[in-house]
Order: structure tokens, then sequence, then C-alpha cells
């Protein structure tokens, strides 16, 4: 089959969706993704650690590759005395707006729409139609879920499978290079720094600033601290913004409420040592994410695939959900030319290696947080 005949509608404007969309242009297909949000999509997420498949995807896109974050040589092990364990250990860190900003603007205008909420979906014989709340539907060849967390592809799919809450929530910050005391900065910059204490760490490292910016002085320390929360009677709390919305997953930057956020502050000053303390007292605006668990039995569905967190949720100790999006996209742009586009065959091929992918790194992330005691410590903030 001709891929130029061939159309994929992609579920989902985020990282997954536009792996999925500038890797199936790359092999001649012609793409549409739909984010359901209105409004341009932002720091979410803050830093990644750049892993190879997400080098390799935007390689065979086309995109460049030679400033794609910052070099970390060393990582840092902070002991409450003051010393520094060192490990030599080279990494690239880069952020979620640097490889949106580079996707997006190799991804068509004209075939990146906003504001659209998915709803339905109708499998035929040869092909697939996506149905929005908006009354407007679209048929294409391949349906591709790359939807999230909350995905509404995998909800219509496999309705009984929902992340299950981990235990834990990682409060995560970003503070401008120029902003931290010199003495301080120096501790951070350019070192992947940990500092661990029962039930509980915090790390930090330094990725591109605002305008992915990689100018020294004008980038950003990135850190995560991760903090106990029991489900029932301490989580409503935590996710409850400024407004008194409750959210499902998240607050974004700049919508804590302001006693959550005064007693994480409090806290920061009692436990951590010195340099992350002040690290996390320049934080303006910091934000908190729910540690989520996510599997499923199935990825494939005739003319639907499940994508990126909307398949497999791994904990961010993993550092592997960016790249396992990458990783999918590839893999799947390489079963449909193998299979010479013919999308229930390659589906078929691709499941399986994307399974049992998904499967190793959420099975490794929830060993990586037992290990940690996440899920059983009880130290954490109180009120």
């Amino acid at each position: 089959m001709n891929p130029m005949y061939n159309r994929a509608i992609v579920i989902g404007g985020s990282l997954a969706g536009l792996f999925a969309g500038i890797l199936l242009r790359s092999i001649g297909w012609q793409v549409d993704i739909y984010e359901r949000s209105p409004h341009t999509l932002d720091s979410r997420g803050g830093g990644v650690v750049l892993q190879p498949d997400v080098v390799e995807a935007f390689r065979r896109a086309g995109i460049p590759q030679e400033a794609l974050g910052v070099v970390a040589h060393e990582r840092y092990y902070l002991k409450r005395d003051g010393g520094i364990q060192r490990m030599p250990m080279r990494q690239t860190l880069t952020s979620w707006n640097l490889l949106y900003g580079w996707m997006r603007r190799h991804f068509p205008d004209e075939h990146y729409q906003q504001g659209k909420v998915l709803t339905n979906f109708q499998p035929e014989d040869n092909s697939v139609t996506a149905i929005f709340a908006d009354g407007t539907r679209e048929r294409g060849n391949l349906l591709i879920g790359a939807d999230g967390p909350g995905s509404t592809v995998r909800q219509l799919l496999l309705p009984t499978y929902t992340p299950q809450y981990a235990g834990y929530v990682g409060y995560r910050g970003l503070v401008d290079e120029q902003d931290l005391d010199p003495e301080i900065a120096a501790i951070f910059t350019e070192h992947f720094v940990f500092y661990q204490f029962p039930n509980s760490h915090i790390l930090q490292y330094l990725i591109p600033g605002e305008n992915e910016s990689l100018v020294l002085g004008e980038r950003r320390f990135n850190w995560v601290w991760y903090v106990n929360y029991d489900e029932a009677t301490e989580l409503p709390r935590i996710l409850t913004d400024l407004k008194g919305r409750r959210r499902d997953y998240s607050i974004p930057p700049g919508m804590m409420a302001p006693k959550v956020e005064q007693e994480m502050r409090a806290y920061a000053s009692r436990v951590l040592v010195s340099p992350f303390q002040k690290l996390v007292a320049a934080t303006k605006e910091p934000f908190v994410q729910a540690i989520l668990d996510l599997g499923i039995p199935q990825m494939a569905f005739e003319r639907i695939a499940l994508v990126g967190d909307a398949a497999f949720i791994p904990r961010p100790h993993t550092a592997a959900s960016t790249s396992k999006a990458a990783a999918n996209a590839i893999a799947l742009a390489d079963a449909l030319i193998k299979h010479n586009h013919d999308v229930p065959d390659a589906l078929k091929a691709w499941e399986g290696s994307q399974l049992a992918l998904g499967m190793h790194l959420w099975q490794r992330g929830q060993s990586l947080g037992e290990s940690s005691q996440f899920m059983h410590g009880t130290d954490r903030i109180e009120e």
C-alpha cells in the first residue's frame, strides 16, 4: 500500500503525540494531531533526562541535535554534615519545553489542532473515525491514543485500567540560573545532585532556560522532591489548587494552594540540607505531581494504538517516560514500513516489543520506588 494514501489521527498534542506525528510523517504518512487543550502547552514537567531514543527520533525526523540540553559530568550526593560524595557520570539534561518546541516547529501548523476533545471513535473495515465534542468527525487509516495518563482513548478501549496513586508525590520547581546565590549555584551547576534521607529524596539538575536558552546565566535549575501522602486523608488537599478545584494528578506552576505551598517550604527548611533549602526557597512557583502507576495488557486494537503515558506510566525514577514515547513511535514507523503500511499487520508486529518495554519500565519504577521506601514510609509534611 502506498503510504501517500495513508492518514493517521493522533489524539494528544504533547510529547508522545508529537513523536508519533513526526515519525509517521518521516515515512510518508499524512498526520493530523488533535489536542484537547485550547491553550498553548507550556512548561509541563520541567526537566527531562535525555535518552538515546529521543535523539534517534529527532535524527529520523530531520530535527537538529547539536543543542538539546545541558551536560552534567558528575553526580553529587550531598551529606547532612556538608560533605559531598562524587560519582563520575556524564548525562545530558534537557527540558519538556525544548523538546516540545523543536518538535512543534517541525510539525505543520495546519495539521495541529487545539481545543479538540475526543468523545468516541468508530472502527470500520479499512478505517477508523474519531468523533469530537464539537460535532466534527475525522477519518483515517490509523488512530493513535497519545493523550496521557487520563487518556480518553484508553478509557474507551480498556475502561477498567486507570492510573493508580503510588503513595507519594513529587514537588517540583524551576529556578533561573541568575536567581541563585553563586556559591550554591556552583554546587548545582552541571552536576546531577541528590540528597537522600529516610523515606524521601530530592534531586536537581540544570536544564535549558526560558525560550529554550542554553546560554550561561540563562539556564534553569530543575528540582524534584518526593514526599509521602496518604491517598484518602491527605492527597485530596494537596491536589486542590488555589481556586479550590480538585485536580486529578497535578497542580501546575502558580496554582498550588498557598497553605500547601507554605507547608512544603517550612518542611524543606527543617529536613533538607542547606543547598537544597536555598534552592527551594528561591523557587517562585513550585508545582506538584502525584506519582502514578499504570500498566495495560494490550496496546494494539486493529487500527488503534496506545502510546506513551496513555499505555504505561513508569515512575520518574526510571527517567524513561519521554524516551518510552519516542521508542513507541520509532517502532511503529519501522513496523509500518516492514509490513508495507498494512496497519493491522503492523500493529500486531509492533505490540509485543512495546508491551515488553512498557512492562519492564513499569516494574522497574515500582522496584526503585519500593527500594527507597516511598510507599511504606511515614516521613512527610505535617499539617
